[in-house]
């Protein structure tokens, strides 16, 4: 059995009475302490949310045509190209004065 890693960092949330009682009655529910209630079922939401930005499965076909389109050379975006031309308000179309 592995050593558990000790819990050095702490996540402070505010939430309502009613979602504290219901986080709860859910952890009493499955005899679990609130701390590890919360944190188990939020590390799993978290490993759902980020499964597919992580891991992807591609079958022979897909592959090939990923590995395509990554060596592709950019396609040309006029709209995009003339957006990136044009002075925006962050960047003054004037140079500031000197300072006095």
């Amino acid at each position: 059995m592995a050593t558990p890693t000790p819990r050095s960092e702490k996540l402070d949330l505010r939430l309502t009475p009613a979602a504290k009682r219901l986080l709860y009655e859910a952890a009493a529910a499955v005899q679990r302490s609130v701390s590890d209630f919360v944190l188990e079922s939020a590390l799993s939401r978290a490993a759902e949310a980020l499964a597919d930005r992580r891991r992807f499965g591609l079958n022979a076909a897909q592959w090939e045509a990923f590995l395509q389109a990554l060596d592709a050379a950019p396609r040309s975006h006029p709209r995009l190209e003339r957006l990136l031309r044009e002075p925006n308000i962050f960047e003054p179309s004037t140079p500031p004065p000197p300072p006095a």
